[in-house]
């Protein structure tokens, strides 16, 4: 029997969406921009694990991070095109683990 190979893109994007924290930030993300603290207190994520995640995401083009020069200075963070684009993955997920995960 030939073995398959493993898409390099799948694999990348399986390594994005693996990381510890990062598709609760993304699904938290669908309901809109939200600054740090709105996020962090949402999954209960530590600020330096967040921040980390956050630049992560960010570098990849999933999310966007947007300054506001106000005083004291406002950061938001929201989806992009891209970040968005996960939204059929999530909700399916959110629809799998509905009907398939008790608690």
């Amino acid at each position: 029997m030939k073995q398959s190979e493993i898409c390099p893109r799948f694999e990348k994007a399986i390594g994005i969406l693996s990381q510890r924290w990062t598709t609760l930030i993304i699904y938290q993300l669908l309901n809109g921009p939200q600054r740090n603290s709105a996020i962090k207190d949402a999954i209960g994520i530590s600020g330096r694990l967040l921040s980390e995640r956050l630049k992560d995401l960010e570098e990849e083009g999933i999310i966007k991070r947007t300054v506001y020069p106000e005083t004291p200075v406002r950061i938001e963070y929201s989806l992009t095109e891209k970040g968005y684009s996960l939204e059929p993955l999530m909700k399916g997920i959110e629809q799998w683990s509905q009907d398939w995960i008790d608690l």
